[in-house]
């Protein structure tokens, strides 16, 4: 199958009429219809139903339209590389961040960047750890910063950047005997905030296995996907959050932090970059270069 069949066939899926699609894509509606025949011929299936109102897709249709979508997703991606590599630019670098990787990591790596490769064109998202899998699996991402243990595959690269003790962030108008510190049986007492167990859940499971160990019950109040969530969840006395120690940096109304009594128990809060390695050198792998260890 070549590319502009795909583009024909996307074209008139969307659009549902043949007529509109050939003036989308500005040819003859001839010659679009017979473009169309001829990859169902190929295909050896009947991929639209045509009547007096349109086209719509048949089943055959339906089932290949999200591959259609990545084919030419990945084919317009390449190309942009081409022909960025061709005038001498270095391309564009999609990365995928987790709250954690915004303090520490990412405003000094993107600095230290841009600095060696002025014209790289640099695209955030904002992902949890399964949408960075999902994505980096899908080529949507070219590195994730996420939080470990990751099972992604042997074509991907990984390097651990951080490893952070966990602080309580707790109301701030929770009474407590010692501002500066609290325990783990007190911190069971009001309940946690947590991040989704399918987030991450070798580090949840690591928590709630401390505070067993400790023949301590605890319940988790709320689940909060974002950093920010956790937080205004906890500024509204939902529960009490274990987070990694950078958070201090982050003042946030009616929350404050303390260390953790007895918390040597506690899974450290682990922060990775994950990319696709390749035998050439890559825009990836530069940008791995530039993360300078954190301590």
């Amino acid at each position: 199958m070549e590319s502009p069949a795909l583009r024909h066939f996307l074209a008139v899926a969307e659009s549902g009429s043949v007529t509109q699609a050939a003036a989308s894509l500005d040819i003859a509606q001839p010659a679009l219809s017979q473009s169309i025949s001829r990859l169902e011929k190929h295909l050896g299936a009947k991929l639209f139903i045509r009547t007096r109102r349109g086209a719509s897709l048949t089943p055959a249709g339906q089932a290949i339209l999200e591959d259609v979508r990545n084919a030419l997703f990945m084919i317009d991606k390449a190309e942009r590389v081409v022909h960025d590599v061709t005038r001498g630019s270095a391309g564009q670098l999609t990365i995928g961040v987790v709250s954690s990787s915004l303090v520490q990591v990412l405003p000094a790596a993107l600095r230290r960047l841009r600095e060696s490769i002025p014209g790289v064109n640099i695209i955030l998202s904002e992902m949890d750890n399964t949408q960075q899998i999902q994505a980096l699996q899908s080529g949507h991402i070219d590195v994730g910063l996420l939080h470990p243990p990751v099972v992604i595959g042997e074509r991907f690269r990984e390097r651990l950047l951080i490893r952070e003790t966990l602080i309580a962030a707790l109301p701030a108008n929770l009474p407590a005997g010692d501002k500066d510190r609290i325990s783990l049986a007190e911190i069971a007492r009001h309940g946690l905030v947590m991040f989704p167990q399918s987030h991450l859940p070798a580090f949840n499971a690591r928590i709630l296995e401390a505070f067993r160990a400790q023949a301590l019950h605890v319940h988790v109040s709320q689940e909060a996907n974002r950093t920010l969530t956790v937080l205004a969840c906890v500024a509204a006395g939902v529960g009490i959050a274990l987070l990694p120690s950078w958070i201090r940096a982050l003042a946030f109304d009616g929350v404050r932090y303390c260390s953790i009594e007895n918390g040597d128990c506690l899974p450290s809060f682990d922060l990775s970059v994950v990319w696709r390695g390749s035998s050439t050198p890559s825009l990836a792998q530069r940008f791995v270069e530039a993360i300078h260890p954190v301590h």
